[in-house]
């Protein structure tokens, strides 16, 4: 299978813009660029968005809520407006980068495409704050929207958990840590192209050892800077995959793509849930790269990956 070629495109043009490798990079260097190439400023109009900050384990956690509209008074009246699902949402980046502003343009149009709520969650970033920091985070804000859900217009019985690379295994590790411990009841969970083992011995890390977009180095380096040992690497919250049992999760959307160094293990994921008698929808997108749901504005099968990713939430949200 080839590269697609508004992909390819699209990746010549970050290329052309000067990105070093990630591993290349310092950490505060890197972290600046991931917002310069993924913050856009030409994003979908929503119609309700606010940041809030709400308590964590360790400090306040940032969070930003999107919602399609609102009441004519500009605020969220939950009983003029209709109850929808909530999309709790983790950025990727490694868990060293992003923001909210960074996935500021995948969440906007998540919102308006699955007609939803969703909350974006500014979770602490390795090195500085390392596993199971970003999982406590992720868990606090889950437990934080399924008690206050109706303030923004949610429905406390419809609330999924989402999250793209790094963030989707938040996602799945929240998704865990829900069930294990008799926590909030999601009724989804979207991993888009997640991180859910520590190995690098897959044919897609052999596959797509130079990129593009990520590299075998660049795991290796995010791994290296997230995990306080190499004894968290066999912890499930770290590696989903290689949880004693993932019997009784959500259902499941997983997204992979062909030219991706984690493709291998996402589609081990979406195996194991299936087998486990999770339902799962996994989509699969042979010609793309890692990351390409950010780019549907340029790139047609990821303005198309995201309908059907939204679809299958409006779905199971229903």
């Amino acid at each position: 299978m080839e590269l697609d070629p508004e992909m390819a495109t699209a990746i010549a043009e970050i290329e052309r813009a000067g990105v070093p490798p990630w591993h290349a990079l310092s950490v505060e260097s890197a972290r600046r660029v991931e917002d310069e190439v993924f913050t856009s400023g030409d994003v979908r109009p929503v119609g309700f968005v606010r940041n809030l900050s709400i308590p964590g384990p360790d400090g306040d956690i940032p969070i930003r809520v999107y919602r399609p509209e609102f009441s004519e008074a500009g605020e969220v009246d939950a009983g003029a407006i209709p109850e929808r699902p909530v999309v709790v949402f983790y950025h990727g980046g490694g868990w060293m980068l992003g923001t909210l502003d960074s996935i500021d343009g995948v969440c906007r149009e998540l919102a308006v495409r699955a007609d939803c709520v969703v909350v974006s969650v500014d979770y602490r970033l390795a090195p500085e704050h390392p596993f199971p920091a970003a999982v406590d985070d992720g868990y606090a804000a889950l437990a934080w929207v399924a008690d206050h859900v109706e303030s923004f217009g949610g429905d406390a019985d419809r609330i999924a958990v989402a999250g793209t690379s790094a963030g989707g295994n938040l996602a799945a590790a929240t998704a865990l840590r829900a069930r294990n411990f008799d926590g909030p009841d999601l009724a989804a969970q979207s991993l888009l192209y997640p991180i859910t083992d520590h190995g690098f011995d897959t044919d897609s890390y052999a596959e797509n050892a130079d990129g593009p977009l990520l590299s075998r180095a660049d795991m290796k380096w995010f791994w290296e800077q997230y995990l306080r040992s190499p004894v968290d690497a066999a912890n499930p919250y770290a590696s989903p995959l290689r949880a004693d049992d993932v019997t009784g999760l959500p259902p499941a959307t997983v997204v992979t793509a062909g030219f991706d160094p984690l493709r291998d293990e996402g589609v081990a994921y979406a195996e194991r849930l299936s087998d486990a008698g999770v339902p799962v929808d996994h989509q699969h997108y042979p010609g793309m790269a890692h990351g390409f749901l950010s780019l549907t504005d340029s790139v047609t099968t990821a303005d198309d990956a995201m309908d059907a990713v939204a679809d299958r939430l409006r779905n199971t949200l229903d």
